[in-house]
């Protein structure tokens, strides 16, 4: 288990770097020079020499190599640089809006879990009937519809016509009250999916040789399901668990946008309409790193459901 573990964990460090090297090519892969870009006055034109003195002074002038080994040592020592706009340390203001993203993500999740893990369950136990076929629907209808236009739909519906909840923003510190709309919106999507994956997955656990012993020796049918099937089924779904929680905590773009929602994602678009690469540097690389530990997470809790990935010598 614990060469599992550190194996797992190994693997963590090329995948940092190379996202590293990633966010931090974004300066030069965007169009144009950043420091004329951002000396640009109000009548488009940039003074040559305070261009040239700015990009001394952040390094611009040097190789590509040396800026990203000056970045990463940086980055290393826990220093993501300042804002050009704000003039504002990096990390406290991704620390700041990542507290935001993190009430939303909870609360969608929590949605997510509520529709989709009973939804699944019913949908295998009654295979075939209109159960199934109202899981299908709603299935269907979560994976097609956009997170912007669901968002916009209901502000229409609860927001206007109905009064009942805000349009949008942040409330007293993310209140509930705000977190309602924008944390369906999110949550739906996920739901629909979790939902036809426990359902499948349920379904083919309970065609195994186990399950059907369980039966054949008289085992009351909710002993099976909760103790002998669902452990199993739940294998699949927990990674699909982890990458949707993974993507709610780094922010939907879309969604915190539509709802004015002061978390990671609407940091990261006010970032790129101001270009401001320090901060967009530095919500790309916590982003990935979100990820990282999330998949980390989700490969831990398989060694715990799946002992075979303990044991299994090919995964040491």
């Amino acid at each position: 288990m614990f060469a599992y573990l550190m194996r797992r964990v190994l693997f963590l460090i090329p995948t940092l770097l190379l996202v590293s090297i990633i966010s931090f090519s974004i300066i030069h892969i965007a169009p144009g020079d950043p420091a004329e870009l951002l000396l640009t006055g109000p009548d488009g034109v940039a003074d040559p020499q305070v261009v040239e003195e700015f990009r001394e002074e952040m390094g611009f002038d040097q190789p590509f190599h040396i800026q990203y080994g000056t970045w990463l040592m940086q980055v290393l020592s826990g220093d993501l640089g300042y804002s050009y706009m704000t003039d504002q340390p990096v990390a406290k203001a991704i620390l700041h809006n990542f507290g935001a993203t993190f009430k939303l993500a909870v609360v969608s999740m929590i949605f997510t879990l509520l529709i989709a893990i009973p939804g699944g369950i019913i949908a295998a136990l009654a295979k075939d009937t209109w159960k199934d076929d109202l899981s299908r629907f709603f299935s269907l209808f979560g994976v097609s519809i956009p997170n912007f236009w669901q968002g916009y739909l209901m502000i229409l519906v609860f927001a206007i016509f109905l009064d009942i909840l805000p349009v949008g923003g942040y409330g007293d510190g993310g209140d509930l009250y705000h977190m309602i709309l924008p944390a369906l919106t999110l949550g739906t999507s996920s739901a629909a999916v979790l939902m036809r994956l426990m359902r499948s997955s349920l379904l083919d656990v309970l065609d195994h040789d186990y399950i059907l012993s369980a039966r054949a020796r008289g085992l009351p049918e909710y002993i099976i399901i909760g103790k002998h099937a669902l452990k199993n089924a739940f294998i699949p779904v927990v990674t699909m668990m982890g990458l949707s929680f993974g993507y709610l905590l780094n922010g939907s773009v879309i969604i915190e946008t539509v709802f004015a929602w002061p978390g990671i994602g609407n940091l990261m678009v006010s970032s790129i309409y101001s270009r401001d690469y320090p901060m967009i540097q530095g919500t790309l690389l916590f982003v990935a790193g979100i990820f990282v530990i999330i998949n980390l997470l989700v490969d831990i809790s398989y060694a715990y459901l799946d002992p075979r990935l303990r044991y299994d010598k090919r995964n040491l």
